[in-house]
């Protein structure tokens, strides 16, 4: 056995069923035990970004690791963005990154670079050096996969030690269970105080039984409940409780959390701002707050809230949804109501990928009241995560309606995963936000106080010279597409894409918010 049929062999024996793979000539030999293997299927993206930020769509919804293959070092650096989305996810992914073979890397050939150093950015990193360490290296990345606080493991496979013989699988490695919460009775006291609490959710605790454990703390106690800005996977939707998500622009998010005396978090980070701003605090922690920890990332932040949740509500239940959809609007397709054709049409058990950045502000009340749906967010605030996630999701879920919300600047970085889509007949549904403008730069513009600029003149901001035709785009690629300009139209498309099989995208034309 060759290290490149160990390797394989010890992802399929751990549970692996996908590789998103974009490989190059050091991959070779991976590539043709993938060929061989009936139990691994092999998933081609046109460019890194789009195989990184699948393989964390897929984890996202599986909970298990989503695999990559990735040429070399440039091949990972090219990856790296969406690489960074996962991590703040904490998606389970393994890179597989071929290297040069270890008797070629004294020639300092042109692709030769620091693959390690680029790769422990992002977590622990695994480098086999025979066929025999091949194995148990992988099961190791599993692993630390599935271990890790940030998710994300790296396995540098040099040429050689693929097509060697000599490698054997490696049973996979149980992973560590989460770590319980020994805090449970101090944030017990802190919700008891009778002074204004709110706790922030996290990670597992944007899914159905902890949000339903928080909302019996919140109905007896009347503590505030947030959901962090970006959650990686938040359940929501009729028959589950509906909480608001902490807000993006640092007033809006200080306004929800102001009279706070506790701040507690549970699965999520302490809140800040996401960028410093002159003359302004970046500690969202309201002054004179107290700070407190129920679970951090990687613990059991189910199991703390459900035993605070029997400790400090034991009568109480939860307060859920109830079913609403807002009416179609008609006219002329606004920022303002866009979001209602969504969520007067959105189908059951929708996974919804979201990255409207600016044009989804309304997103969320329109949708409150729909159908249940999951909803992945752009956790890591490096754009261009949205196609590649939905193709993913879409992958792990193909009995799932995926309907992709995208912001038209954002889908340009990754649109080569609309390709990937039409060639497995996956069952995404892209909506093209096209306000021919990156409106988030706009108002980042305004709010950093840099200059006396209009933004809705500066060059640097404008998608529109020349228009995007991303119709033609989609199409090129294999995708049926379609424009919306009025919000009959999107409702028309909408409707018509969710009924047709495969990948299908509608080009929703609204003017910019500034």
């Amino acid at each position: 056995m060759t290290g490149a049929q160990a390797l394989l062999a010890t992802l399929a024996g751990a549970g692996v069923e996908v590789v998103f793979a974009n490989p190059g000539t050091s991959e070779m030999h991976f590539v043709a035990a993938l060929e061989a293997d009936p139990r691994v299927r092999g998933v081609l993206g046109l460019a890194e970004g789009a195989v990184t930020g699948a393989a964390d769509g897929y984890a996202r919804i599986t909970g298990t690791p989503g695999v990559t293959l990735l040429h070399l070092g440039p091949g990972l650096g090219n990856g790296l963005a969406n690489l960074h989305n996962a991590r703040r996810a904490h998606s389970p992914v393994v890179n597989v990154v071929g290297d040069h073979a270890t008797y070629h890397k004294q020639y300092d050939a042109p692709l030769e670079s620091d693959i390690d150093a680029v790769a422990a950015t992002l977590g622990p990193v695994v480098r086999s050096t025979t066929p025999a360490d091949v194995g148990k290296d992988a099961a190791a990345a599993v692993a630390a996969a599935q271990n890790a606080p940030g998710g994300v493991a790296t396995l540098i496979l040099p040429a050689d030690a693929s097509w060697s013989d000599g490698g054997a699988p490696a049973r996979p490695i149980t992973p560590a269970r989460p770590t319980p919460s020994s805090t449970v009775d101090d944030v017990a006291s802190v919700c008891r105080s009778g002074e204004p609490a709110v706790i922030l959710l996290g990670g597992d605790a944007c899914r159905e039984p902890a949000l339903r454990a928080a909302s019996r703390i919140s109905e007896a106690l009347g503590v505030r409940l947030f959901v962090e800005t970006f959650p990686a996977r938040l359940e929501r939707g009729a028959g589950l409780p509906a909480v608001e998500r902490l807000g993006y622009v640092p007033e809006q998010a200080e306004q929800q959390l102001s009279g706070a005396r506790h701040i507690v978090v549970a699965g999520a980070k302490p809140p800040t701002t996401f960028f410093a701003y002159p003359g302004k605090r970046g500690d969202l922690v309201p002054s004179g707050a107290e700070l407190h920890t129920l679970a951090a990332p990687g613990q059991d932040v189910t199991a703390a809230l459900e035993e605070l949740a029997d400790l400090v509500a034991p009568g109480a239940e939860p307060a859920l949804a109830p079913a609403h959809r807002p009416e179609l609007p008609t006219g002329e397709l606004l920022v303002a109501t866009w979001p209602d054709v969504i969520g007067a049409l959105l189908p059951e058990n929708a996974i919804v990928v979201d990255e409207t950045n600016t044009s989804g502000l309304l997103l969320a009340a329109a949708t409150a009241g729909a159908p249940r749906h999951d909803v992945l967010s752009l956790t890591g605030g490096a754009i261009g995560q949205g196609i590649p996630v939905a193709t993913g999701a879409a992958v792990a879920a193909p009995e799932r309606p995926v309907i992709n919300l995208q912001a038209d600047g954002s889908a340009m970085y990754t649109i080569t995963a609309l390709w990937t889509q039409a060639r497995e007949g996956l069952n995404v549904t892209t909506v093209i936000l096209n306000n021919r403008a990156y409106a988030i730069l706009r108002m980042e513009l305004q709010r950093t106080g840099a200059g006396d600029v209009d933004p809705t003149k500066t060059g640097l901001f404008d998608l529109s010279t020349p228009d995007i035709d991303f119709t033609r785009i989609a199409e090129g690629m294999g995708v049926p597409a379609s424009v919306a300009t009025t919000a009959e139209e999107l409702a028309d498309s909408f409707r018509r894409a969710l009924a047709e099989p495969g990948p299908n995208l509608v080009d929703a034309r609204i003017p910019p918010l500034l």
